[in-house]
């Protein structure tokens, strides 16, 4: 995938506040009121614009991200039925090397050999309608839609309208409880068959199959749900009192025993051309199904594999769809235009003439950096051979996996005879200051993206991060908005974080105060200054949050607050990482969940005396709260633990994990302060430094004894 890291940050944030009203707002007309305005396509492109932009710029994910939800609230005509197991959605792999990427993520959480065989399967990805089905003893109990994944919508009286739904399961030894889940569809021609009559009839036509079938599962009465030829397709489980199967595949078929339709193109595969081979078969039958199909699904088979994967976030690490590739369109490039983000990077943006992809309507794409409008990737190696991109081009745009808008190709025929080269801009337009590419000392190459040096002088910079420092996951200060925030700059009250603070105290020298400045009056200036004085304790992880390093979202800002516990160890631990291969180094990318990126960031920002001289001067007027440890009753709650040499029962991530959960802290290297150290066959440097320092050391199994596992 092209490295989008130099998005502008600015617009981001204001991508991912429309984002989540946009997709609030289609959820709620797609899974409540099955009157979706946009297709599913468009709407699987602005939840992947939206993932994507949170991946690249952690720090701007939002509370009502729609990350962290599934479907939409349930709508008060249904009475509520609360799933057991929670109904999650699953990631998506857009290309042939992203399921690549899925197997080798796969095999490498479970330490499993490249020449040894992992089995996954492969399904038709069905676009209907979500359904959870409880039986006990056999009976039909429940039908519930998906909801939000966490609650549904009581359909049970619908349910049993649909012939392909059996009241009783068949078969002996049957579970106590058994939930079957599925797929509800209208078939196409049952669905063409319906748009006939309604026409006949002289009545509005329906949109596409998986609406009609949303809506006719959803209505209060259940003839009209009787009169719709529904089907279901059954291909996953979830509260189960027993588990008759130990595989994917298995389970499956043992539900067509049961009596539910299941899909005859599922296949069992135990190599990635296997798995895209199926994808092929399948997607060159697309158009003569009988039901609409939007990608594969695939899963590890084995479902211990599933239980040891387990999940992240809103989906499971085992399981990935396949989406079938992206519409391309032409259009013109009217104007490049470089936009500086909140960490000072220059993003270009193609202002294209409107066209339709995909069915949206796209006027903008991004060019992400300067190579890449010379037509050269992030490896140095040329994507669009000869072919720059300049004003007046016509270029061919594609929204990678229906997501962002991407600049595919330029037609060389149609270029304007005076055209010229775009020359990328060494001055920042916000500020003047020089823009520069850093070198790699690594690879030595230019970094791909180009920056202000402006820092703190830099307008851009400066006003986006005092609008992240006041936000509300941040030290969320009422009555200091974002407006706030850049009448303030604008004024010259505020320059930065630590100025917020000092504020009330330079007002009342200042000649002109803030209770006479527009907008404000006695009142309002006393709550703002009462909101600021509110904010001079906060917690730790708000703290990190709020400084707006690069690639610390709310997420690692927490894992960095529970881990270091206080600001005084914490940036201790940062100083002491400055040299990239030391212990404290070694200790910080061994959090689970802050990966090397995330680590350097902080690192640097720390290294940076302008950064170090702001925190400083906030921490004269702040108190961070230490954050607690995770409660646990176990015997290695607070505890420091390492693992080290091979383990044989657990890989060291599901260790890692483990521990964590139990509410010990996981370090990478041994000193002083670790409890206990579990070694494995192997064990080398760490195991003889924990005997020098008289540390405790058990193996794997007196870990487990240990944990009581």
């Amino acid at each position: 995938m092209d490295d989008l890291e130099e998005l502008n940050e600015q617009q981001a944030a204001a991508e991912l506040e429309r984002l989540a009203r946009v997709i609030a707002e289609h959820d709620s007309r797609y899974h409540g009121d099955d009157a979706p305005v946009i297709s599913d396509a468009e709407y699987d492109a602005l939840r992947g614009r939206n993932r994507e932009l949170e991946e690249l710029f952690p720090a701007l994910v939002r509370p009502d991200s729609p990350s962290r939800k599934v479907g939409s609230s349930v709508q008060s005509k249904f009475e509520k039925i609360t799933h057991e197991v929670p109904m999650l959605s699953l990631d998506n792999a857009f290309s042939d090397d992203d399921v690549t990427d899925f197997v080798n993520r796969v095999r490498r959480f479970l330490k499993w050999p490249d020449d040894k065989p992992l089995q996954l399967t492969a399904e038709p990805k069905i676009d209907g309608l979500s359904l959870a089905l409880r039986y006990e003893q056999g009976e039909l109990v429940s039908a519930a839609t998906r909801g939000d994944g966490t609650v549904g919508e009581n359909v049970t009286a619908n349910a049993r309208t649909i012939s392909e739904i059996p009241h009783k399961l068949n078969g002996v030894g049957l579970p106590d409880v058994v939930e079957i889940r599925g797929e509800v569809y209208l078939g196409k021609k049952d669905f063409q068959a319906l748009n006939d009559r309604m026409e006949a009839e002289g009545k509005p036509t329906y949109v596409n199959p998986r609406n009609t079938a949303a809506g006719s599962l959803r209505q209060l009465d259940s003839n009209i749900t009787a009169s719709r030829p529904l089907r279901f397709f059954a291909y996953a489980w979830g509260a189960m009192s027993d588990m008759p199967g130990a595989s994917q595949f298995n389970m499956v078929n043992l539900f067509e025993d049961w009596g539910f339709a299941i899909n005859p193109l599922m296949g069992r595969y135990d190599t990635v051309e296997g798995l895209i081979g199926q994808y092929r078969i399948i997607e060159q039958q697309r158009a003569s199904l009988d039901y609409d199909i939007d990608g594969v699904v695939y899963k590890v088979d084995d479902l211990d594999l599933q239980r040891r994967l387990g999940f992240v976030s809103r989906s499971p690490r085992w399981a990935i769809a396949h989406k079938f590739p992206a519409e391309l369109a032409t259009t013109l490039l009217k104007e490049i235009e470089i936009q500086v983000g909140r960490t000072g990077a220059l993003s270009p943006v193609a202002r294209l003439e409107p066209v339709t992809v995909g069915g949206v309507v796209v006027s903008n794409a991004t060019l992400h950096n300067e190579d890449y409008i010379a037509g050269i990737g992030s490896n140095g190696e040329p994507i669009r051979e000869g072919r720059d991109l300049r004003v007046g081009d016509t270029v061919t745009i594609y929204r990678a996996g229906d997501v962002i808008p991407k600049v595919m190709d330029v037609d060389l025929s149609k270029r304007p005879a005076d055209s010229q080269a775009f020359v990328f801009p060494e001055i920042c337009p916000a500020c003047g200051s020089a823009a520069v590419r850093e070198v790699n000392a690594k690879t030595g190459r230019p970094d791909s993206v180009r920056r202000c040096t402006g820092g703190l002088v830099c307008p851009a910079q400066a006003v986006e991060g005092l609008k992240h420092f006041v936000s509300r996951n941040a030290f969320d200060i009422d009555g200091l908005g974002d407006k706030q925030a850049e009448a303030f700059y604008e004024w010259g009250l505020i320059a930065n974080a630590a100025d917020i603070f000092t504020l009330k105290e330079r007002d009342e020298r200042s000649l002109t105060r803030l209770k006479n400045r527009d907008g404000f009056g006695d009142t309002s200036a006393a709550n703002l200054f009462d909101s600021i004085d509110a904010r001079r304790t906060v917690d730790l992880h708000r703290f990190i949050f709020a400084l707006g390093i690069r690639h610390v979202g709310e997420g690692n800002a927490k894992l960095l607050a529970r881990h270091y516990h206080t600001i005084e160890a914490f940036m201790a631990a940062m100083d002491g990482a400055a040299s990239f291969d030391s212990d404290a180094w070694e200790e910080l990318t061994n959090i689970d969940g802050i990966g090397e990126t995330a680590a350097r960031a902080v690192v640097q920002f720390f290294a940076e005396p302008h950064n170090r001289t702001v925190t400083d001067e906030l921490l004269v007027h702040v108190t961070t709260i230490p954050a607690e440890q995770a409660s646990s009753d176990s015997p290695v709650a607070g505890k420091t633990i390492v693992f080290t040499g091979s383990l044989e029962q657990m890989t060291r991530d599901e260790a890692k994990a483990m521990a964590e959960r139990l509410g010990a802290k996981v370090s990478g290297s041994v000193s002083a302060r670790t409890d206990l150290v579990v070694a494995g066959p192997g064990a080398g440097s760490k195991l003889k430094k924990a005997e020098s320092l008289d540390v405790d050391v058990i193996d794997e199994d007196g870990w487990f004894k240990l944990v009581g596992r």
